[in-house]
């Protein structure tokens, strides 16, 4: 081999890159101090483009396909090398190959919740997590911009700086979008949409669009999840006075299958308490109202009977007062609040009726003392 081939063989004359990662943006091909010799082939593939860099500045960029380098398909470059007459001698220039695909892998999240202000709870806070995909959409003004001479510019270099901007939009997108917090799963895709417009945008001056944005999911702090909760619960129960009576003779029934228990007892008679109480709180809304029935316990079985514990009411100035029992009637007589004339009520009963008249009540009337003579 003479030395002219041998120097010859020192030239680059393939000038390509075969991506064996996934993550790899740009990649600077390796030179070796060799020159790329005039009449090399240049093969660009899909979802490449090629760009010569000569001293430091951009000279010339290539779309895919496949390519015979002279001077006549390299203008700038041989603009700057001062070939104006086809001087066919060998050069040297950085090659960057920059990878224009879709890259899906990219994951976004808060770190810190965003807090905003919804119509129905108020000042929120929230936090999110989702993917985007990115891809360059100007490879000159990617590498002014954030690559440099970086030799292998990776994901990982700019998916810091892309996860804040995201975040510091989110916000904006979420508050602007007018949506309920309880509507928010309903129009996630919606949000994405708009996010990905606004930062395609913004990124525009760097040379990356954002194609595609999802949010995987917006999620609020435990202790306000623990509120949906029950407030979910109280709309599934619907009516809650009927579900706490419901609860209190379902009560009764465990309490009467052990009835030699005397802490079932006691249950029985408290919960007993409980119940007539309840029945005449959904009685007071004015006379002539029937109870409502307390509903039977599951699996048919029938519960001891109540305690007798009547509840009276009394009217004093025009106002009702109770209920009481028989106990607190006592107490009432005594503080000259009921006697013979008071009018009375209880469950059953069609009208208000004065208290003497009703022989129940002989024994609560009979501590009352008669009239005083005239003086």
């Amino acid at each position: 081999m003479g030395l002219m081939d041998k120097l010859r063989g020192e030239f680059v004359d393939i000038v390509e890159w075969l991506d064996d990662s996934r993550d790899t943006i740009v990649w600077r091909f390796p030179r070796y101090q060799n020159e790329i010799k005039m009449g090399a082939q240049l093969v660009v593939r899909e979802s490449q483009t090629a760009v010569f860099v000569n001293e430091g500045q951009i000279a010339d960029a290539f779309p895919p396909g496949g390519y015979t380098l002279e001077t006549r398909n390299l203008p700038i470059l041989s603009t700057l090398k001062g070939w104006k007459y086809g001087f066919n001698s060998p050069f040297k220039a950085e090659v960057y190959f920059v990878n224009t695909r879709q890259f899906t892998d990219m994951k976004w999240g808060t770190q810190n919740p965003v807090i905003l202000r919804d119509a129905e709870f108020g000042v929120v806070r929230l936090r999110a997590f989702g993917a985007y995909a990115a891809r360059v959409v100007d490879a000159q003004q990617l590498l002014r911009e954030l690559v440099g001479t970086d030799p292998q510019f990776r994901t990982e270099e700019v998916q810091e700086y892309l996860r804040q901007l995201i975040v510091g939009r989110l916000g904006g997108a979420l508050a602007t979008a007018g949506v309920p917090l309880l509507d928010l799963a309903a129009h996630q895709d919606a949000i994405g949409r708009r996010l990905a417009a606004v930062l395609t945008e913004e990124l525009a001056e760097v040379g990356i669009a954002i194609p595609k944005f999802v949010i995987e999911n917006v999620s609020v702090p435990p202790e306000v999840e623990r509120a949906l909760d029950k407030r979910t619960g109280m709309g599934a129960v619907g009516d809650l006075d009927r579900f706490t009576r419901y609860q209190a003779a379902t009560a009764l029934e465990d309490a009467a299958k052990n009835p030699g228990g005397g802490a079932g007892a006691g249950l029985g008679l408290g919960l007993g308490m409980a119940v007539g109480q309840q029945v005449a709180r959904s009685m007071s809304g004015g006379a002539g109202t029937q109870p409502a029935p307390v509903p039977a316990p599951p699996g048919g079985a029938e519960p001891p009977p109540l305690p007798n514990q009547t509840q009276w009411y009394i009217g004093v100035a025009g106002q009702r007062q109770g209920p009481f029992d028989l106990g607190g009637l006592a107490e009432q007589v005594g503080a000259g609040t009921l006697g013979p004339d008071t009018l009375v009520w209880r469950a059953g009963m069609a009208q208000w009726q004065p208290a003497g008249q009703l022989p129940e009540l002989a024994s609560v009337l009979a501590s009352v003392p008669p009239p005083l003579p005239p003086q």
